[in-house]
């Protein structure tokens, strides 16, 4: 019975790897495997399950089945032959090499295994040859670079990027950790000049590069307290340069080794977990030092932002952000909470505040427990009480500017905190200090409280008047904009409820004009002028502030230049005005008889502005093209900053959506480089936001060339992105677009088609092919059409239990023109492709001959042309269906058809009636055709 079932079960995983499906005939493999199998059958189940392996790139694990095959059999030439493949394919040439050698000895005939090893052969004389030469060159680019007579010259400067160049490649890579390079890396960094260290930490870059061992030892050699100090320097490219090793050196030892040697070379036995946390300890140290450059503070933020919070809620572990939170929490808020002007203070930049509140909010978001983030806020709080209390004015300002810094954050521990003792009551006493720095703290303090729920009936009722008073008095720019900024929070509370309006009918639009007028103000530095655009964020909630602002041409230059500017901090306001303007922001349809019920409780309505009607937005989509809209937003999301939130990326990924609506607008944003933009917004981000930007992509995929609009490789990329929208979470109109773009996407080369198929979006196609709305069933079946050029898919018809085929036989007689010439058009290549599946036909259902016969008939020439070739293959298949068609009215439609002007239709059946003639089932007649009259049955 075992026997049997192992047996079964092999039989079964041989299917489903023949249809294409890796995972689950490993699984299948799996499952015989713990049935108790024989030695002989666990041998041919470990080498199937290394062909999955190798089919599915993860080289490692097939080389590791492969093994257990030969283990259990060592003549398993098959087991041997892929082990070699697999160790090939990890750059282990010389193991490889021996089982190609024993393969051979068993099979000396076989050509496969003669033609692999002269293969394999000639890369391992290239690499020796390569080895040997890069030797003598990497010594003698150090002596070149090292040498104090050749300073400055191009010798030195062609080494430098020599070297960079050698060490990209994973054998250069590991030639120069074998020569003493680490060493003669750190002398390059010793020696303080900008070119040498760029030099030595873009090779060092290459030796780290998924190679845990290297990178291990590189630390041990350098230091990771040296390494991490390379980020403070004032040079800030060579401070960004470090932020990309340390980048990869966290990627190292989180990841482990990708691409590494074996034996000697990764002996280096540690424990990533605790390097990790050694090297973390250092960013942290790092964000309080004095003498450290705001450039340097603000990249080891962004490392500390990318390292520590989890990837997905789904990973258990959280634990490096609870030892994070333990460990520099505090020091964190000391960037938050620092001031940039007073000498003696932290080096700071305009970004900087942000970056910490960013990072704040993630790890606070990673938390798991009320407990975990009470201590949060415990910590915070006892942090800010440290400051108000017993350090006179200079800490009651860095406890507010921390405040402020958490409201950016996680607005939770910064609500709260604003609840502390006396830290409101100082926030409105210190708006009215005569000193500008006290005055610009409190009063960003209050603009962010305002924007918080919680505060806002405080604020309104406490903090109008004296924002208003501010705003007229003050003599400052900088001050007026703030109180500006917070009148505008205030001002649109109502959000996009019409009859909510805080102020005077009027109001609002002044305020935006001075927000204008500041905004174009470029004798104002750019870090008061981003006030300007958060006020705009604001009050582009109101229709008539959004007419005026896309009219004014300069504004908008204005506002797409600051977008661009080193004040990344702009651009979450840019991007939130933006949705506001092109109302891409949720908005459902009150439904009409809950109005009337909400009107006679007399309870509120939310009440839509007439400006907000379809054709004033289109009208508005357009003027922001023509201002050049795409190619800032395409700038802001190439942006390199945790300023760049997963919340902004949804933001742009709503705009994007909103500006690819109409189908004319379209061309203009791939021209301003729209759809590159929009791959990395589909990929990373919040779940809302890479769904708008995927429906953006499809949009664009579905009306354009996707060849000329993602160029290269990039079309490769698109592909995930519409698979994502086929899951049923989706709206019917995101499947619908997706089903279409994949139909062009694999109708353009067998590649794509592949591509398509590993994404493993077949049975979320087929599903849609039995969808109810006639719309989505017809895209499903148009994109399978397409998908049957490849072998694998053609395998899935021809696979016997399933009912495939009878769809496309049923759906050829629909109702639906469209949907008919899609599964005609189907039925015609599968049956070109797979005449096997000519005989199943007549089986799949008794109305096949009546749907070919209405294929024939029909008065659009595409069905009768696709009807013809359906019959012509038939024909070609088998004699015996062959006479069943001819003693059907078929022969007469075929004899009618073929007689008419030439065509492909014509041609067809002419070709059907001469094959006919060949098997002897009807007569020519007298042109040398079959005929009707002439059947010889």
């Amino acid at each position: 019975m075992t026997a049997s079932a192992v047996e079964q079960l092999r039989k079964e995983g041989n299917e489903l790897f023949k249809c294409g499906d890796y995972e689950g005939a490993l699984t299948v493999y799996t499952q015989a495997l713990g049935l108790g199998a024989t030695p002989q059958d666990q041998a041919i189940l470990h080498r199937n399950r290394a062909a999955c392996h190798l089919k599915l790139e993860d080289y490692d694990k097939a080389e590791t089945e492969a093994s257990k095959a030969i283990e259990k059999d060592g003549g398993d030439v098959k087991a041997l032959y892929r082990r070699s493949q697999a160790l090939e394919k990890l750059g282990r040439l010389d193991q490889a090499v021996l089982d190609l050698q024993r393969c051979v000895s068993l099979e000396p005939k076989n050509k496969v295994f003669q033609e692999a090893l002269r293969n394999i052969g000639g890369q391992i004389q290239e690499k020796v040859r390569y080895m040997s030469s890069t030797d003598a060159k990497v010594e003698q680019m150090f002596q070149i670079l090292l040498d104090p007579q050749e300073k400055g010259t191009e010798k030195k400067q062609k080494a430098s990027q020599n070297l960079v160049v050698l060490a990209r490649e994973d054998a250069g890579a590991e030639k120069i950790f074998r020569s003493n390079g680490v060493q003669l890396l750190q002398r390059l960094l010793d020696t303080g000049e900008a070119d040498l260290m760029l030099a030595a930490l873009r090779t060092l870059v290459g030796i780290c590069s998924e190679h845990q061992s290297r990178t291990v030892a590189t630390l041990s050699v350098l230091g990771t307290r040296r390494v991490v100090s390379i980020l403070g320097v004032e040079n800030q490219a060579v401070s960004l340069a470090a932020c990309h090793l340390l980048q990869v050196i966290f990627d190292a030892l989180k990841e482990g080794v990708k691409k590494g040697f074996r034996g000697k070379e990764g002996a280096i036995i540690v424990d990533p977990a605790r390097e990790l946390k050694i090297l973390i300890s250092n960013l942290l140290e790092l964000l309080t030092e004095v003498g450290v450059s705001g450039q340097g503070r603000d990249n080891a933020l962004t490392l500390l932002i990318k390292a520590v919070p989890r990837k997905s809620p789904k990973d258990p572990n959280n634990n490096l952000t609870l030892w994070v939170i333990d460990q520099g929490l505090k020091k964190i808020l000391e960037v938050g909470g620092s001031v940039q002007e007073p000498p003696g203070e932290l080096a700071v930049t305009a970004n900087s505040r942000m970056s910490a509140s960013v990072l704040l909010n993630k790890l606070f978001d990673d938390l798991k427990c009320d407990a975990e983030r009470e201590n949060f806020h415990r910590l915070c709080e006892n942090y800010i009480k440290s400051w108000f209390e017993g350090h006179g004015l200079a800490g009651k300002l860095r406890a507010i500017q921390t405040v402020s810094c958490l409201l950016q954050g996680p607005c939770e521990a910064g609500n709260r905190a604003l609840e502390l003792s006396g830290v409101m009551e100082s926030v409105i006493a210190l708006c009215a200090s005569e000193q500008e720095e006290e005055q610009l703290v409190a009063v960003e303090a209050l603009i962010h409280a305002a924007g918080k729920a919680k505060r806002a009936s405080f604020i309104t009722a406490n903090g109008v008047s004296l924002l208003k008073d501010l705003y007229k008095r003050s003599e400052k720019d900088s001050i007026r904009i703030r109180a500006l900024v917070g009148l505008c929070k205030l001002g649109s509370a109502g959000g996009t409820d019409f009859s909510m309006k805080q102020f005077a009918e009027g109001s609002t639009l002044k305020l935006a004009k001075q927000c204008r007028k500041w905004l174009c103000n470029d004798q104002i530095d750019t870090g008061t002028r981003r006030w300007a655009v958060e006020g705009l964020a604001y009050l582009t909630f109101d229709a008539d502030v959004k007419e005026e602002f896309v009219e004014d041409e300069a504004a908008l230059k204005a506002l797409f230049q600051l977008s661009r500017s080193e004040e990344r901090s702009v651009l979450f306001a840019v991007a939130s005005a933006l949705v506001n303007c092109t109302n891409s922001y949720d908005y459902e349809e009150p439904d009409p008889k809950m109005v009337e019920l909400a009107k006679y409780a007399k309870q509120h309505v939310p009440e839509q502005h007439p400006k907000d009607k379809p054709g004033f937005v289109r009208a508005r989509v357009k003027k922001l093209l023509a201002a050049g809209v795409v190619s800032a937003m395409t700038c802001m999301v190439k942006t390199e900053s945790p300023v760049l939130t997963n919340s902004c990326r949804e933001l742009l990924s709503r705009v994007f959506l909103a500006l690819v609506d109409e189908v004319e607008d379209r061309g203009t944003v791939v021209a301003q480089g729209g759809g590159k933009a929009l791959l990395p917004l589909a990929l990373e981000g919040t779940d809302v936001g890479q769904t708008k930007a995927a429906q953006a992509l499809a949009k664009l995929t579905i009306t354009s060339n996707p060849e000329m609009t993602f160029p290269g490789e990039r079309i490769y990329e698109v592909v995930r992105p519409l698979v994502s929208l086929l899951h049923l979470n989706c709206s019917g109109l995101q499947n619908f677009e997706a089903l279409m773009a994949l139909t062009n996407l694999a109708g353009i080369s067998e590649r794509l088609r592949q591509k398509i198929l590993k994404e493993k979006a077949v049975p979320m196609i087929e599903g849609y092919m039995f969808e109810e709305h006639e719309m989505i069933r017809r895209a499903a079946t148009e994109c399978m059409c397409n998908l049957a050029m490849s072998k694998e898919v053609q395998d899935l018809f021809e696979a016997k239990g399933n009912d495939r085929l009878k769809l496309l036989v049923l759906y050829s007689g629909e109702d639906d023109e469209l949907l008919r010439r899609a599964a005609a058009g189907g039925l015609a290549m599968l049956t070109s492709m797979r005449p096997s599946l000519c005989s199943r036909i007549p089986e799949v259902t008794t109305h096949w001959l009546e749907i070919l016969q209405a294929l024939l008939l029909s008065p659009n020439q595409e069905l009768q042309h696709r009807g013809a070739v359906v019959a012509l293959n038939m024909v070609e298949a088998s004699k015996e269906i062959a006479g069943t068609l001819m003693e059907s009215e078929v022969l007469e439609i075929l004899s009618v058809l073929a007689k008419g002007k030439e065509s492909p239709v014509t041609r067809a059946a002419a070709a059907c009636l001469a094959k006919a003639v060949e098997y002897g089932l009807i007569k020519p007649n007298q042109d040398g055709e079959g005929g009707a009259a002439s059947c010889t049955r």
